[in-house]
């Protein structure tokens, strides 16, 4: 069979590339700027984008002129999400490097959108090391804007949930699990990890990291299209998060989707099938679970100054991913996502993507589920995208 062969040779590609560069990538357009360069071996890229031709300014914004990009009432109203829950619940943004204007930056999204005040002073934020000490902080490695878009996800979807940022001290593989460890430690409900990188032979090594029973685990599929799956968004007991295009329609929604270009989908070479996936034509670990917003030119805005100008529009799956943990702790019960098997058992509460595709030069699949949005599963989107509560609760 044509497909079942084609995943036999993603599958043989994907065990001969030990490296962390997606060869399956392509060119991103010019006026995009990818946060984080290419990873070195033995560390992880954060998948933040940032649009180049859309500057906003400094400072809070009155609500007759928000900014540029999808707000919080945008999200709401796309994917059909209550104002209030998820008092209480910890979401964790784990994130490599300091960004020292973390918590003020913040505080300019939520007031500028009215949402409640998210401080350290009111017990609501707090930012620590890897080791989950207030101090020191590791210096600026240049994901500060990473840092800011999955923390203003997070309130967007989730105003009353507390925000844990953990700061790794390098973006290796070995700190940024560490960083994951903590964030369970500190009693996280949902941990939320916008980066990856291709995976490859010992990187088993750090799956427990990201394994915590009772804990939701969530990792973008990464912004380089159809190729090599990134860890930890591989991991079978890992929400993987892939990324659409969403724009406004003129239908009962109100809104449209299609798989996002560059959103990561993949086949595993390392990882096998877990019971609760039944697609046919990957033997292995199929990224990704679900999607959501995550195409730069479809962007959410973002607040951010400490090497930005303030206010910008944002993509990458690194979008998607803090917002589906804001959804799944505002839905109330994260130890349900221990894995993704309830997601999948409860498909349809979800939005099914069926345009769209991530095929890219080096790698297509030929029109298959693997790399095209189609009915039912395929590899950008998962099973789909939040269409309310129902496949959260």
């Amino acid at each position: 069979m044509r497909f079942a062969l084609l995943s036999a040779l993603v599958v043989a590609f994907g065990a001969a590339i030990a490296g962390p560069a997606n060869a399956a990538g392509k060119p991103i357009p010019a006026d995009v700027h990818n946060v984080c360069g290419p990873a070195a071996p033995g560390t992880v890229r954060c998948f933040a984008q940032l649009r180049t031709d859309v500057h906003g300014g400094a400072g809070p914004r009155a609500r007759t002129a928000l900014p540029q990009g999808y707000g919080p009432a945008d999200l709401r109203s796309a994917y059909r999400l209550p104002d209030a829950g998820g008092d209480g619940r910890t979401v964790a943004i784990v994130d490599a490097g300091d960004n020292p204007n973390a918590e003020a930056d913040l505080a300019v999204y939520r007031a500028t959108y009215g949402l409640p005040p998210c401080t350290t002073g009111n017990g609501c934020f707090r930012k620590v090391n890897q080791a989950g000490e207030a101090s020191p902080l590791p210096t600026d490695l240049g994901w500060g804007s990473e840092i800011a878009l999955d923390l203003d996800m997070v309130s967007a979807v989730c105003s009353a949930c507390h925000i844990l940022l953990v700061e790794a001290d390098s973006p290796s593989v070995a700190d940024m699990a560490a960083a994951v460890d903590t964030a369970a430690a500190l009693g996280a409900t949902v941990i939320s990890n916008s980066y990856g990188a291709s995976e490859s032979n010992g990187m088993q090594a750090y799956a427990a990291s990201y394994r915590h029973p009772g804990i939701a685990v969530v990792a973008s599929s990464g912004d380089s299209g159809y190729g090599i799956p990134n860890v930890p968004a591989a991991y079978d007991n890992v929400l993987a998060v892939g990324g659409t295009t969403l724009t406004a329609a003129n239908t009962e929604r109100g809104w449209a989707e299609a798989a996002w270009a560059y959103a990561g989908s993949g086949c595993s070479a390392w990882v096998d099938k877990p019971a609760w996936q039944q697609d046919a034509n990957c033997p292995g670990r199929m990224v990704a679970d679900v999607a959501a917003v995550a195409d730069p030119r479809t962007g959410v805005a973002v607040y951010h100054t400490y090497d930005a100008p303030g206010w910008v529009v944002a993509g990458g799956t690194s979008a998607s991913a803090p917002l589906i943990a804001g959804i799944i702790a505002l839905a109330g019960d994260p130890a349900r996502f221990s894995d993704a098997s309830y997601l999948y058992s409860h498909a349809s509460g979800l939005n099914d993507v069926t345009d769209g595709s991530n095929s890219t030069p080096v790698m297509d699949c030929g029109g298959d589920y693997q790399c095209t949005a189609v009915t039912g599963y395929d590899g950008p989107t998962g099973v789909g995208t939040p269409n309310g509560l129902a496949a959260f609760e």
